[in-house]
């Protein structure tokens, strides 16, 4: 059984260093997700527009929805997040929140007539900023008595790497941080840091560097960034019956990660293991849509998002301390990695998104949106376009399709007044074994902490209007958002080397439950002319 582990971990370290420092599925999915955003007229009906149209936010779901417009708009909006994070680890409770100011959109329609009756009856164009994802949260998690530390972890990745290829030769000699060589720096960090050693006898297998037990741990993760969407939108309308749209959307991400993991033990020991990530990417994509109008009172909507294709850069750095007390005395070690810089493409998954509305007059509608998503089809690549087949299977394998829907309702009692109110709810894509862990993750650079989404995510919304003057209007509304994770501090090995088994080999990692609700509230400002 050792020898299969031996050679399993040994393939998976030798392999090659783009692969090596690639971006994991995990952080895919992370970079695939989106928020309920955009005016707040569309975040208080929870997004529902696929068969309305009529809302700027429209261009970055059903561009169709662009040529319900008569006449000419601007509009902005700003908002207020708060986001809360609960932990519980081994039964500990532990409280974190972060506030945050966003100017979340910015959007110009022009509206040009063409004075026909039938056929082409207008032509409208649009351009938007909107900030589609917000990656800001904080939260905290504190263990008691886990049975693995870190080092058992980082001792079986390295097993199979002949201990000299961890070693810093003299001044100028050897580099086991040098990416040619093509060892993880998980490996090198643990050993440079003192976190594992050689077995007695061995040059190839390790152990962690105390033989004491884990009697607390603790983690804290601090996360900001944002996805930003410029959308550059097309529409017309053809005899008020077909409204049919084009978006070409270029995004923008940032995301950059603190985190700080630490373990004491009974005889004394203290282990602290630090990372910083820094990802930038830029991507394009695009939206079609058509809104059809059989009769006054019903609208039918389909609308196509394409993948968007990211070009991406990471910049990592890992720090690694121990202190082992021997004799009464303190040992220390400390070790910083030099800073990674890794460029690399990345495709999120496409979407289908289908809508059906009911209008009332002029004092009521309902809209419900129907919108799915395959996340087994996101793709990581090499900065080259190769394909990652190792980081692509662990995807297809670990991810499925994600189903959401969304239902809102508008009603005026009077004609410059509205009252709004909506819901949304999105499954989860991660698939049960991979909630369960029973599959074994695989981290990017010396980060080993990750989290996965456990159940749906609910919004549930309230919105208000008010219309100034014929061509002046405000919006407010408030989006209340749950959902749970697992936190992971570090990855199961499983003594196979088989992601299905569920017999884990000397390294076995509780998760934490991380429940996360944010509330938002936006304010929109809006002149039609």
């Amino acid at each position: 059984m050792n020898k299969v582990i031996l050679l399993f971990t040994a393939a998976l370290l030798f392999g090659s260093s783009a692969a090596i420092y690639a971006q994991s599925e995990v952080d895919a999915y992370k970079y695939s997700q989106l928020d309920l955003t955009g005016t707040a007229r569309y975040v208080g009906m929870a997004g529902a527009f696929g068969a309305l149209g009529g809302d700027i936010s429209a261009m970055s779901t059903n561009p169709g929805g662009l040529a319900i417009y008569r006449s000419s708009e601007v509009v902005a909006t700003l908002g207020l997040s708060v986001n809360d994070a609960k932990t519980t680890w081994t039964g500990i409770e532990t409280k974190d929140s972060k506030t945050k100011f966003n100017f979340d959109n910015i959007a110009y329609v022009g509206y040009f007539p063409t004075a026909n009756e039938t056929g082409i009856i207008g032509w409208n164009v649009g351009f938007s900023y909107n900030r589609a994802k917000s990656f800001n949260r904080r939260y905290r998690m504190v263990g008691a008595n886990l049975p693995f530390s870190l080092s058992d972890y980082i001792a079986l990745m390295s097993n199979g790497i002949p201990v000299d290829k961890l070693r810093k030769g003299e001044e100028g000699g050897y580099d086991p941080y040098n990416p040619d060589n093509g060892i993880s720096w998980l490996s090198v960090l643990g050993f440079q840091g003192g976190l594992i050693e050689p077995k007695p006898g061995s040059n190839d297998t390790y152990e962690r560097f105390t033989s004491g037990n884990v009697t607390n741990s603790s983690m804290y993760v601090n996360e900001r960034g944002a996805i930003d969407k410029y959308n550059f939108s097309f529409a017309t309308n053809i005899s008020n019956i077909a409204f049919v749209g084009a978006t070409l959307v270029v995004t923008d991400l940032n995301y950059h990660l603190n985190s700080s993991y630490g373990e004491n033990f009974n005889t004394g020991d203290i282990l602290n293991w630090d990372n910083t990530l820094k990802t930038e990417g830029t991507g394009y994509g695009f939206n079609l849509g058509v809104i059809l109008r059989p009769t006054d009172f019903l609208r039918l909507g389909v609308a196509y998002n394409s993948k968007t294709w990211y070009k991406m850069t990471d910049t990592s750095e890992g720090a690694a301390s121990t202190l082992l007390k021997t004799g009464g005395k303190d040992d220390r070690l400390s070790e910083v990695t030099p800073q990674l810089m890794s460029d690399y493409e990345f495709s999120s998954p496409d979407r289908w998104i289908f809508s059906v509305a009911g209008i009332i007059g002029q004092t009521a509608l309902v809209s419900v949106d129907y919108e799915i998503s395959d996340y087994g089809n996101m793709k990581l690549s090499d900065a080259y376009g190769n394909a990652l087949a190792e980081d692509n299977a662990d995807i297809s394998r670990d991810y499925g399709i994600a189903n959401t829907l969304r239902v809102g309702v508008e009603v005026k009692p009077m004609p410059q007044f509205a009252v709004r109110a909506g819901g949304a709810w999105s499954t989860t894509p991660a698939k049960q074994s991979f909630r369960s862990g029973a599959t074994e993750v695989f981290t990017s650079g010396t980060t080993t902490n990750y989290s996965i989404n456990e159940n749906t995510t609910s919004y549930y919304t309230v919105g208000l209007g008010y219309r100034f003057t014929p061509n002046f209007y405000a919006d407010l509304a408030c989006v209340y958002r749950t959902y749970k994770e697992n936190v992971y501090a570090f990855s199961n090995i499983y003594s196979t080397g088989e992601p299905t088994s569920q017999e884990p080999v000397n390294s076995y990692s509780i998760p934490a439950t991380l429940k996360n609700s944010d509330t938002k509230v936006v304010l929109t400002l809006g002149y039609k002319f």
